[in-house]
């Protein structure tokens, strides 16, 4: 469950604020004719990720083979998500305003499908992402148990995103994705180990001896030991880091002479 919530909760503010970054300026641009169009490309992106994530956890239960590629698949999505965000996220409102900008310019109809596909990108990045990494999850846990973390963390993500959008410079969104990228990090590894495992089982892997590997890495599957304190430490790490950033940021911030 606390996985599900931290995907859909860090997945679901990138989503949250390109949505709100896209209608902010739209509004503050009167290009509200365009607005309709954001709405539609969203409620696509949803769909199309709703319908792989069903697609993509139906494949991942046919076999062990096929559970193990799902995981690689979502360890990759994971790595290139926290990446794209360490990296590209101080861009997003440039990358938006731009995509917009350039819509505006083409004729009403041409500009009403170019800010819907735009957005159904934009969104629709995000929705791949989760899907591919929520489908790897559904065959691991309980989907009741899923379930509401996903909710609790599409909420917390809601919440967080209107208090960015109420507050502003307040919310201090580059410590989030930091503090998230650790979370991310531990589990991509988690998702590797059990992708290994899965194909042991399934006796793909060339060159080792299958049948000693499965039984080797028995603790690190979903219900083994150590996959257990793996999942303790999604919490534990996460927060001990944002401890460490708090008191450091009160240093730093005692050590500036005062203006």
């Amino acid at each position: 469950m606390f996985q599900t919530l931290m995907i859909t909760f860090r997945e679901g503010l990138e989503a949250f604020l390109i949505i709100a970054i896209s209608l902010i300026y739209l509004t503050q641009t009167n290009r509200r004719e365009l607005i309709p169009a954001v709405h539609s490309g969203v409620g696509f992106a949803l769909l199309l990720s709703a319908l792989l994530g069903v697609v993509l956890a139906r494949i991942g239960a046919i076999s062990p083979f096929w559970m193990g590629i799902m995981a690689l698949v979502a360890a990759v999505s994971v790595i290139y998500c926290t990446v794209h965000m360490s990296k590209m996220g101080k861009f997003m409102k440039k990358e938006i305003t731009d995509g917009f900008n350039k819509a505006s310019e083409q004729s009403s109809s041409r500009a009403w499908m170019i800010a819907f596909f735009f957005s159904a990108f934009m969104v629709g990045r995000e929705g791949v992402e989760t899907a591919t990494m929520i489908a790897s999850l559904a065959a691991q846990a309980e989907t009741s148990s899923m379930a509401i973390g996903a909710m609790i963390g599409v909420l917390l993500a809601a919440l967080l995103a209107w208090a960015w959008v109420k507050f502003g410079r307040r919310i201090n969104l580059q410590k989030f994705f930091q503090f998230t990228a650790v979370f991310m990090t531990i589990f991509a590894l988690q998702l590797i180990f059990y992708a290994f495992h899965e194909f042991t089982e399934a006796g793909a892997l060339p060159l080792v001896d299958n049948a000693y590997w499965h039984v080797a890495t028995e603790p690190w599957s979903p219900e083994g030991e150590y996959s257990q304190w793996l999942s303790y430490s999604f919490g534990i790490l996460p927060l001990g880091w944002l401890i460490y950033a708090y008191f450091s940021d009160r240093k730093t911030n005692a050590a500036k002479p005062a203006s």
